[in-house]
C-alpha cells in the first residue's frame, strides 16, 4: 500500500513538472488555456476581410488597446491587391459602447485623455481614408464612440434590434468627437437632439435619418452584409479606391469645387487600365477582366 501512494506521488509530481514546463511552450494546450483572448480578431478570405470587436464582457468599449488593436488590423496589408473591402462586427450583445471611462478619469490624466481621443479620430479617419470599403455590421446597441465607429464607416448593415445613441451628455462627458461623423451621417436636428438628450434610436429611425445603409432581421445579417461585400469584390480594386477617394473630398466642398473635383476624378479613371477594360467589355457585350492596378491606359 505504501508503495502504491509512492508511486502515485511520484506521477503527481511529474505531471505537474510536465504541465508547468509545457505551459511555456508555444502550441501547447496548457499554454492556450492562459493566453488572453485577442481584443480584436482579424480574418481574411477571398478578398474580404472581416475584423471582429472582441471584448463583449466590457461591452467592447474602444479602450485605447482596442482602438490600436483595431487601427493594426485595418492598416495590415491595406494596400494589397488581394484586399478589397473590409466588414467590422462584434462579439457579444453590444457592438460597442463608446470609450472605456475607467480611462477617462483624472488619475489618467491629460496626456493619456489626449492620446485616446487623438488614437480614436485616426481609428475613425483611417477608415474614410483607405482604398476598400468599410461596412459595419451590427446586431446590437452601438453607442458614443461605437455609435460614431458605425457612422464612419461608408456602409452599415444592422439587425432591427440595434439601437444608436450618443449618451455622454448624461454622465457629463459630452459626445463631441461622435458628433463630427454623426453630424455628417445624420440631418442637423437630429443629431442635436442625439447629442443633448441621449436617447437612443431604433435602427429604423437610424435608417431613416441616414445614420445605417440597411436593416435586416437577425438570422440574415450575415447573408445580407457578405451579399454586399462579395458585390464589392466583383468590380475593379484601383476603380473602387478612386471612387472612394473622390467622393469623399467632394463632399467637404462647396457645389462648384465638388463638381471640378468629380470631373477631374472620372477623367483620372478613364485613364486608368480598368477603366479602359470595362468600357472595351461592355461596347463588347462581354464580362470584364479586371486587373486590380492601379496602371494607367494611356498618359
Amino acid at each position: 500500500m505504501i508503495n502504491m501512494a509512492r508511486s502515485l506521488l511520484c506521477r503527481a509530481v511529474v505531471l505537474f513538472e510536465l504541465r508547468r514546463t509545457t505551459a511555456l511552450l508555444p502550441g501547447t494546450r496548457f499554454y492556450s488555456q492562459t493566453e488572453p483572448e485577442p481584443l480584436t480578431v482579424r480574418r481574411q478570405n477571398d478578398g474580404i476581410r472581416r475584423i471582429i470587436l472582441n471584448n463583449p464582457k466590457k461591452r467592447n468599449a474602444l479602450s485605447l488597446s482596442m482602438l490600436e488593436s483595431l487601427r493594426e488590423n485595418i492598416l495590415t496589408d491595406v494596400h494589397s491587391d488581394e484586399l478589397r473591402v473590409i466588414i467590422i462586427s462584434a462579439k457579444g450583445p453590444v457592438f460597442s459602447s463608446g470609450h472605456d471611462l475607467k480611462e477617462l478619469t483624472s488619475a489618467q490624466g491629460r496626456e493619456h485623455h489626449t492620446k485616446v481621443f487623438r488614437t480614436c479620430a485616426e481609428v475613425m479617419t483611417l477608415i474614410q481614408d483607405i482604398p476598400v470599403p468599410v461596412i459595419a455590421m451590427v446586431n446590437g446597441v452601438a453607442t458614443a464612440a461605437g455609435c460614431q465607429l458605425v457612422a464612419s464607416c461608408d456602409i452599415a448593415v444592422v439587425t432591427e434590434k440595434s439601437t444608436f445613441a450618443t449618451p455622454g451628455v448624461s454622465v457629463g462627458l459630452f459626445c463631441s468627437t461622435p458628433a463630427v461623423a454623426i453630424g455628417r451621417a445624420v440631418p442637423r436636428k437630429v443629431a442635436m437632439e442625439m447629442l443633448f438628450t441621449g436617447a437612443p434610436i431604433s435602427a429604423h429611425d437610424a435608417l431613416l435619418h441616414g445614420l445605417v445603409s440597411k436593416v435586416v432581421p437577425e438570422e440574415r445579417l450575415e447573408e445580407e452584409t457578405l451579399a454586399i461585400a462579395q458585390r464589392v469584390c466583383q468590380a475593379s480594386r484601383p476603380v473602387v479606391a478612386l471612387g472612394k477617394a473622390m467622393f469623399q473630398r467632394q463632399m467637404a466642398q462647396g457645389r462648384d469645387a465638388a463638381y471640378a473635383t468629380a470631373s477631374e476624378g472620372m477623367v483620372d479613371n478613364l485613364a486608368l487600365r480598368d477603366g479602359q477594360e470595362g468600357i472595351r467589355a461592355f461596347i463588347e457585350k462581354r464580362k470584364p477582366v479586371w486587373s486590380h492596378k492601379a496602371e494607367k491606359a494611356y498618359d
